[in-house]
């Protein structure tokens, strides 16, 4: 199946073959198990709409389970006792099992996520095995600082780790958001318990496997799939996990800040929604300008809390842009994602999918102008053309509200000071970008734009040592970057007298 954005056919031709699914249980202490209710729930394949297999179906129940087992191999167990640079050994053999794996784990996030397997191969999969190594690296370099106390006393700080991790993870990036948490959590020597996102469990149980056979003991990785209102609410309440890490939309989030008030007043971090402005100035070269802007809001099918999803282009430029985007856009090749020649799968789930064709109508009842695209593909699957709205207002539904799909809406503006006014209307501030010849422009914007990020000539640039989050109502905390490990570290002082120090 691939067929041009704008549709022409369709055809059910196999383009790999897909392993069989090995793993769909829980993962609890080391052992792969059967939810305690025996309930399951189908994982779906996004080309099809159909399921693949059928995946344990963990609850609160699996949750104290789950939790049991990290905090006994937290309390007693070897992990946070060995030396910083075992525990980095172990995560380097770790590293290496998802390499010798590379191919079966594309699979399951293209068959289970609708993600290109292409890419999959070339960016997801190495990311794990990259943030692995990097924070692997950091793991014997976790220090404390000497402090001169005044009077007679002599102090120090501790780095511990900070103990029970939770994970709630999306579906969009499942391996990479799987090893943003686990990555800096493990190499800290917390233990952890994961709940990836309902509809794409498939790879973080691969991954489980993995860790048991790289070395890491049993309780300390544990993966309970299940659904946000049960298996998310227990993690996020739980009296016996000391933090909670949550990428996800703005809405769980407040309830995740909520659960984890109302229980033990437990620390989270928050990487949440974003609505991220892309101002192109006049003195941008075009077709750079407009490959940017493209790839920034219709890379993985524009589900990318990142997206430039909002594009202010300058006057002098606008018309030019327009044309470009609208020609990539027809250009775009949308189908089978283990097919080579597609450039953009389907949308993970049908409830997605649904929600971005009802903020595509949205768009155009409220006048904006629909410039191509604007409806799904085929009979069976969540395919949708990749769309762009011109003409729209700051005040739409579509310029306010995070889409994450293929939609992008395109404004016109005449002055930097206008330009970052604009931007700045949200109430989201994840990401930003400006493409500009002018450094004093990319200056001044950089650093008048409220965002966690800012890109200047560039777009979904992420590098492991750059941290990465939000302000406002895209979350606080940071992954990525030696910020993250420190999230799963506290501070311990510890203080003794000096007697008749001969100086303080």
């Amino acid at each position: 199946m691939a067929d041009h954005c704008n549709g022409s056919s369709h055809s059910s031709e196999s383009f790999a073959n897909i392993p069989p699914i090995k793993f769909t249980k829980l993962f609890i202490n080391g052992n792969f198990v059967d939810s305690v209710s025996g309930k399951t729930f189908e994982a779906i394949d996004p080309r099809t709409g159909e399921a693949i297999t059928l995946v344990s179906k963990g609850d609160k129940e699996d949750v104290d389970l789950a939790v049991k087992a990290a905090r006994f191999a937290f309390d007693n167990g070897p992990w946070p006792r060995l030396s910083g640079s075992e525990r980095g050994r172990i995560l380097m053999k770790f590293a290496d099992l998802i390499e010798e794996n590379i191919e079966e784990i594309a699979s399951l996030d293209a068959i289970n996520g609708g993600k290109l397997f292409s890419l999959c191969k070339l960016i997801d999969i190495p990311a794990a095995s990259m943030a692995l190594r990097y924070y692997a690296g950091a793991a014997d370099k976790i220090h404390g600082t000497v402090l001169k106390l005044s009077k007679g006393l002599q102090g120090y700080t501790l780095r511990e780790p900070i103990g029970v991790v939770g994970a709630i993870i999306p579906w969009n990036f499942p391996t990479i958001m799987f090893f943003m948490k686990v990555a800096p959590a493990l190499a800290a020597g917390c233990t952890i318990v994961v709940k990836p996102a309902e509809q794409t469990p498939l790879s973080a149980l691969y991954y489980a496997h993995l860790a048991k056979l790289a070395g890491v003991p049993d309780g300390v990785l544990n993966v309970v799939n299940g659904y946000g209102e049960t298996a998310g609410a227990a993690i996020s309440s739980h009296m016996d996990i000391d933090k909670v890490s949550f990428t996800g939309s703005t809405e769980v989030g407040r309830k995740i800040m909520v659960a984890a008030a109302t229980s033990n007043l437990k620390p989270v971090s928050l990487e949440l929604g974003g609505k991220s402005p892309l101002l192109i100035f006049d003195d941008a070269d075009v077709d750079e300008a407009a490959n940017i802007a493209f790839n920034g809001m219709f890379f993985n099918k524009g589900e990318i809390c990142v997206a430039s999803s909002r594009v202010y282009v300058q006057e002098g430029i606008y018309d030019k842009i327009v044309d470009k985007l609208v020609e990539k856009a027809k250009a775009l090749v949308v189908g089978d994602p283990f097919d080579p020649q597609v450039n953009q799968g389907p949308q993970t789930d049908k409830k997605q999918f649904e929600k971005i064709l009802s903020y595509i109508e949205h768009g155009k009842r409220e006048g904006a102008t629909l410039l191509t695209g604007g409806k799904h593909i085929g009979q069976k699957g969540y395919y949708i053309q990749p769309t762009i709205f011109a003409d729209v207002k700051d005040d739409m539904i579509v310029a306010k509200n995070e889409i994450f799909g293929p939609v992008m809406s395109l404004m016109k503006f005449k002055t930097m000071e206008e330009g970052i006014k604009r931007a700045n209307n949200t109430t989201y501030g994840l990401a930003a970008g400006v493409i500009t010849k002018d450094l004093n422009v990319a200056n001044t914007v950089s650093r008048s734009v409220r965002a966690g990020i800012v890109w200047i000539n560039c777009y979904t640039v992420f590098d492991m040592d750059c941290p990465y989050g939000g302000y406002k109502m895209s979350g606080f905390g940071r992954d990525y970057g030696l910020d993250a490990l420190n999230q799963y570290l506290q501070i311990k002082s510890v203080v003794t007298p000096i007697h008749d120090s001969p100086w303080h």
